[in-house]
């Protein structure tokens, strides 16, 4: 970001000609580079399923589904191009809010925070676990031990170690607060799908398992009352991820996913970028 002393000369001065025609080259250059990156993921490559690159984060935007009312993030612009030289918003939001993390600290006293979660722990090879068609008919269903078991028959064993996500086809619903959160009034129950408690404990016991992901607003289902998969995951050192997509793009088992959170002072967790590559 630029110093105190170069944002003074941003503001007393106009911008030379020669400054624009970089601006502009550069600006031309990145969507060049832009095109051909898209370009890309749309290629042979990609779908023929050898090699493969997905985002899985949704934009963070001041209309994104809270889990609960009142936590909607908000933006404001603090500096323009035209009047300042350079362009910037302040953004006010909670940690849990869009693609994020929960690190051990948000539900057990004296877990890690943020800020303490290992590089190694956040690059890891990735399960998806789909059970979009049975959401579609029962919003309250959970990923179950039958799930898991019936995930291993067909791809093998869940690598020790590794992340397991819930496809539960949610993701489509991101543009519509009221579906995605299952509940239409805000003090009403939710209902999306979740993980259960008893799939946690034996992912965590019989398969070692270093994180859960969700397309959804919680790793517990939301008529969770006592967050059962929250503590259990959380308690043994683990962290969830909530809010991914694209989960039916990527292979169900072969993936690594990246997951870039940003390590908060004293986090409880936080906004992440989360891709996948195979």
């Amino acid at each position: 970001m630029c110093t105190e002393k170069c944002l003074e000369l941003a503001r007393g001065s106009k911008v030379s000609r020669r400054a624009a025609m970089v601006g502009a080259a550069a600006v031309a250059a990145s969507a060049a580079f832009a095109g051909t990156a898209e370009a890309g993921e749309r290629g042979p490559a990609f779908s023929h399923g050898r090699h493969g690159l997905r985002d899985l984060t949704h934009t963070l935007t001041t209309s994104i589904p809270p889990f609960a009312p009142g936590e909607q993030p908000d933006r404001e612009t603090v500096a323009t191009i035209e009047d300042d030289g350079y362009y910037m918003q302040k953004w006010h939001l909670i940690e849990h809010v869009g693609t994020h993390v929960d690190a051990p600290a948000h539900f057990i006293a004296g877990g890690r925070l943020a800020p303490e979660l290992k590089p190694s722990e956040l690059i890891v090879e990735a399960v998806v676990v789909n059970i979009a068609d049975r959401a579609a008919r029962d919003p309250d269903t959970v990923v179950t031990v039958d799930d898991l078991r019936a995930f291993e028959r067909r791809h093998g064993r869940i690598p020790r170690d590794s992340a397991v996500l819930m496809d539960s086809g949610w993701a489509a619903k991101i543009g519509d607060v009221a579906a995605y959160r299952g509940s239409p009034l805000p003090e009403e129950t939710l209902h999306f799908p979740g993980f259960g408690a008893e799939a946690t404990e034996w992912l965590l016991r019989h398969r070692r398992i270093r994180a859960l992901g969700v397309d959804t607003l919680s790793i517990d289902p939301g008529i969770s009352e006592e967050f059962e998969t929250h503590l259990t995951l959380l308690g043994a050192d683990r962290y969830g991820v909530e809010n991914l997509k694209n989960l039916d793009r990527i292979p169900r088992r072969g993936a690594t996913i990246m997951v870039g959170l940003i390590p908060y002072e004293q986090g409880s967790g936080g906004q992440a970028r989360v891709l996948a590559s195979w």
